[in-house]
C-alpha cells in the first residue's frame, strides 16, 4: 500500500485530501508542526488518517527539512503533498534532496517566487495577451482602486489583509502609507466589479495539464473582500486554457489557482488554495491525479471531470458573511444567501467521516 505524507494538517484543505486518498485505499500520514498550531488539527480525528504526527518547531525553521525527511524515510518511497506555503517552499529549496526519498509535484523556488509576485504575473499576462486590470503608477485617474503589496504572503499577511480599497485620493494616500510599511512599491489597480472566479489546475512535471476545476465566488468574508465563504463549481474551457498558458509560461508544475475577475487575471496562488475542499464535494480526481503525476504515471486530461453546479460553504465563515450583509443593509444579498444554509454542502462535513467537523467547531467555538 503506497503511503502519502500530507504536511500542515492544521489547514482545512488537508481534510479533503486525506479523505480522498484514504477512500481510495492509500495509507495517509498527516504531519503538523507544534510551533504553527495551538490546537490539535481537526484532520487528526479523521478515520482516513492512518497516522498523525507532531513535529517540533515551525515549518519556517531551518531545521524543518531535516525533521520532515526523518518522517519520510520511515516509509518506502512515499508521495509528499504540502498543503502550507512554508513547507512547500522548504521542499522547493531542497528538491534534489527530497527527490531521493519521496515523490511530489512542486515547482522551483524561482518559479514560485515569480508567481507570488503580482507585478511579474501581470507583466507576463500582458506579454501573452491575457487581460489584466489597469494599473496606476502615480495618483490614480479614477476610483475606486485596490492597493496591495506585490506579495502579501511574503510579509505574513492574512488573506483578508493583503489589499486595501480606496474610494478617493485621501483613502488612496492612507492605503499607500499602510501598505508601504511592508512593500515600498505597492501595486495600485482599478477595482473590478463582479464575482471572482478561481481556475485551479494541476500541471505535471513536463507542464502538461493533468486536472482542472473552476469555481465562482458566491460570498466572501469579510464581505469587503476576503477569502471565499461560499462558492460554486462550473466549467469554462477557455479560462482553463488561459490559466494553463500562464502557468506553463513560467515552467510551473504542481497545484495552483489562477484568480480572475471580469475575465481578467488578478493573481496566482501557486499552492493549495482555500476552496480546495470543493475537489472532494465535486468528485474531482485532482488529488488522485496529483498522486499519479508525482509517481510518474501517465495521465490523460479529461475536460469537465467533476460535477458542476455544486455549491459549497464554510459554515462559520459564511454565517458571518450573511450577518455582515444584513448589518450593512444589503438585504437582497442576505435573503438570496439564506437558501444556501440548507442546500449548499458544508466544506468540512462528511457522513462517513464526521469527527473532523466536530473537532473544528469545538476548536473555534470553545478554543480547545
Amino acid at each position: 500500500m503506497r503511503t502519502v505524507v500530507i504536511t500542515d494538517g492544521k489547514y482545512r484543505a488537508s481534510i479533503a485530501a486525506v479523505r480522498t486518498l484514504g477512500r481510495a485505499g492509500y495509507r495517509v500520514v498527516v504531519v503538523q508542526t507544534r510551533g504553527d498550531a495551538a490546537l490539535t488539527p481537526p484532520v487528526f480525528s479523521s478515520r482516513y488518517a492512518a497516522e498523525c504526527l507532531w513535529l517540533p518547531g515551525s515549518a519556517s525553521d531551518p531545521a524543518y527539512p531535516d525533521r520532515l525527511e526523518e518522517v519520510l524515510i520511515r516509509y518506502p518511497r512515499p508521495v509528499l503533498l504540502c498543503t502550507g506555503a512554508a513547507s512547500l517552499n522548504a521542499v522547493s529549496w531542497q528538491k534534489e534532496r527530497f527527490f531521493r526519498v519521496c515523490d511530489f509535484l512542486i515547482a522551483s523556488p524561482t518559479v514560485l517566487g515569480c508567481l507570488n509576485d503580482k507585478a511579474l504575473v501581470h507583466r507576463r499576462c500582458r506579454e501573452l495577451g491575457i487581460p489584466v486590470p489597469k494599473q496606476y503608477a502615480g495618483i490614480p485617474a479614477r476610483y475606486p482602486v485596490v492597493v496591495k503589496p506585490r506579495c502579501g504572503e511574503k510579509y505574513g499577511l492574512k488573506a483578508a489583509d493583503r489589499y486595501w480599497i480606496a474610494e478617493d485620493e485621501a483613502a488612496w494616500r492612507s492605503a499607500m502609507r499602510a501598505v508601504s510599511a511592508w512593500d515600498p512599491d505597492p501595486i495600485v489597480q482599478e477595482k473590478l466589479e463582479g464575482d471572482g472566479v478561481g481556475i485551479s489546475l494541476l500541471l505535471g512535471k513536463d507542464g502538461s495539464l493533468l486536472s482542472a476545476l473552476c469555481h465562482r465566488r458566491i460570498r466572501e468574508y469579510p464581505i469587503s473582500g476576503g477569502p471565499s465563504s461560499c462558492c460554486e463549481s462550473f466549467y469554462d474551457g477557455r479560462l482553463i486554457e488561459t490559466a494553463r498558458r500562464l502557468l506553463h509560461s513560467f515552467g510551473f508544475q504542481g497545484l495552483a489557482m489562477v484568480e480572475f475577475k471580469d475575465g481578467r487575471v488578478l493573481e496566482v496562488n501557486p499552492r493549495i488554495w482555500g476552496s480546495f475542499p470543493l475537489t472532494e464535494k465535486t468528485g474531482s480526481p485532482m488529488v488522485l491525479n496529483y498522486l499519479y503525476g508525482a509517481m510518474g504515471k501517465p495521465i490523460a486530461y479529461v475536460p469537465q471531470d467533476y460535477a458542476v453546479g455544486v455549491r459549497m460553504r464554510f459554515l462559520l465563515n459564511d454565517t458571518a458573511a450573511l450577518l455582515s450583509l444584513l448589518r450593512h443593509g444589503r438585504f437582497r444579498a442576505f435573503f438570496a444567501g439564506i437558501p444556501d444554509c440548507f442546500r449548499a454542502a458544508e466544506a468540512l462535513s462528511s457522513r462517513d467521516d464526521p469527527a473532523p467537523m466536530r473537532r473544528y467547531l469545538r476548536g473555534v467555538l470553545l478554543g480547545r
